[in-house]
């Protein structure tokens, strides 16, 4: 693996997450990655986002027009997603998601207790995403195609990269970033545990 490939993977561990408030102040989250596509302008807003919604009491979530999201409930004993229109989720251990559209509004209410909340955020004009949940039994290959970004949220237990990245083990919570620039990228993730597989790509033209 060239020095140009090895510096587009990374490991950031959960204790370099940064903690800032909601946006419409009513929570707090811990932000693990604010990213944006290569053609974007330095001032331009993120393309997509990672973090860590802690839902502390019933509240009134932040209002993300032209976002799309999917939220999956990490920790505790769940939460009711209750939309302006009527509409109802229940996320409940160990972890159910929901997919919705940042512009509508709903209210996080907590069924039994706080609880903590992985929160995908992408620009639909930018960007596709894609999320899966995925046991880690063993060694785990992941191809990161020309272009994309995939990064690994490990949920629960403890994994090492057999390959030769030379990336940092990880502990529950940690997340890799894997990003192909013009050459596809191969990893190997070891170990034992839950990750949350992530698949960003820039959106076609035409």
């Amino acid at each position: 693996m060239s020095n140009e490939q090895r510096s587009r993977s990374r490991v950031v561990p959960a204790n370099e997450y940064r903690r800032e408030r909601w946006r419409n102040q009513l929570g707090w989250t811990r932000e693990i990655h604010a990213g944006r596509l290569p053609d974007a302008e330095p001032d331009a807003p993120w393309d997509w986002r990672l973090s860590i919604a802690e839902i502390e009491r019933d509240a009134e979530f932040s209002a993300f027009p032209g976002v799309d999201r999917e939220l999956v409930l990490l920790s505790g004993n769940g939460v009711r997603l209750r939309f302006e229109d009527g509409e109802t989720h229940e996320l409940h251990p160990p972890h159910d998601r929901l997919r919705f559209a940042g512009e509508r509004r709903v209210v996080g209410e907590l069924i039994d207790g706080p609880t903590h909340d992985f929160n995908l955020m992408w620009r639909r004009d930018r960007v596709r995403a894609a999320l899966w949940h995925r046991p880690l039994v063993g060694p785990m290959v992941v191809f990161a195609e020309p272009g994309t970004t995939w990064v690994a949220h490990l949920m629960a237990g403890q994994a090492e990269f057999a390959d030769q990245s030379g990336l940092p083990a990880m502990s529950a919570g940690d997340t890799a970033f894997f990003e192909a620039g013009e050459l596809r990228l191969r990893h190997v993730i070891d170990g034992g545990g839950e990750l949350l597989l992530i698949r960003i790509e820039p959106v076609a033209e035409g």
